[in-house]
């Protein structure tokens, strides 16, 4: 493990049900899954991790970024989480078979949804945008290879996007120049159907949108992961029967936010993609 090793002192929830739901990426890029859980499951404690300091995930080698799961799955185990998601492409690809050899409970992992853009596609030609590291895994090669014969697949790695954003930036004359520079290739081929393969991307989609025009469908995983986190929750009999309305406590510290992010900026863009203030704590 890495020096700046995450500890816990805080006293861990101990209704079963009533765990938290643990989500975390390498940076603030997961917090759009999150916001799709949330709407999904509106009655559930939520625990985030930005694992902000070390991202992005996509130029490390997939031992280091197992190493980087692995640490924080235990500090989130630590707080009796009952289901983890691990909301980004990379990780999901270079370390969810280890997490669920090492862990018991539910977890769910992202993947770039060429299954359906492929379905979405009315030429048979899909981008897509990811990091370096999702476009090189094994688990994209295994996507292509089930889901993209009968489709043509553009991809483009989005070098210093994720820092854009990452940085609050998502209206930045650098983070607009960068997704014209992104997308241009995937137009000239092109695609009418693009994959945001990367859980940062949604939050300049309506950048990518002003690019590419009203013809080209944008598409992202999100909405999927929290339904299949509800369907593992229900099949273990995990949901919460807990309502917000009836406990206004919860309701006011449901979802928990940390971070070990060096930009002294870091909670105010935590809450500018959150959508309202959070507390935030340091890792």
């Amino acid at each position: 493990m890495s020096a700046q090793t995450i500890k816990s002192n805080e006293t861990p929830v101990n209704k079963p049900i009533e765990k938290p739901i643990a989500v975390f990426d390498s940076g603030v890029g997961g917090i759009s899954v999150l916001k799709h859980i949330q709407a999904l499951l509106p009655n559930e404690q939520l625990l985030y991790v930005a694992d902000s300091k070390y991202a992005p995930y996509g130029n490390k080698t997939a031992a280091e970024i197992q190493a980087r799961c692995f640490e924080i799955a235990e500090f989130l185990m630590a707080k009796d989480a009952k289901a983890l998601v691990v909301a980004c492409n990379t990780a999901t690809a270079a370390a969810i078979d280890s997490l669920r050899e090492r862990y018991s409970l539910p977890i769910i992992g992202m993947e770039p949804a060429v299954k359906p853009a492929a379905e979405a596609s009315r030429n048979g030609i899909i981008g897509v945008l990811a990091t370096t590291g999702t476009l090189k895994s094994a688990q994209f090669a295994g996507l292509l290879e089930s889901y993209g014969r009968n489709v043509k697949v553009v991809t483009q790695a989005c070098v210093g996007l994720v820092e854009c954003i990452e940085r609050g930036e998502l209206d930045a004359d650098n983070t607009k120049m960068l997704i014209q520079q992104y997308c241009a290739p995937l137009l000239a081929e092109g695609a009418d159907t693009i994959v945001l393969g990367c859980t940062h991307y949604p939050f300049v989609r309506h950048l990518i949108e002003q690019v590419v025009g009203a013809n080209v469908a944008l598409i992202d995983t999100g909405a999927a992961v929290a339904k299949q986190l509800k369907r593992q929750l229900e099949e273990k009999g995990l949901l919460s029967n807990r309502t917000a309305e009836a406990d206004a406590q919860f309701s006011k510290s449901k979802v928990q936010f940390w971070t070990n992010s060096e930009n002294p900026n870091a909670k105010v863009v935590i809450e500018q993609l959150w959508g309202g203030d959070v507390k935030v704590l340091m890792l």
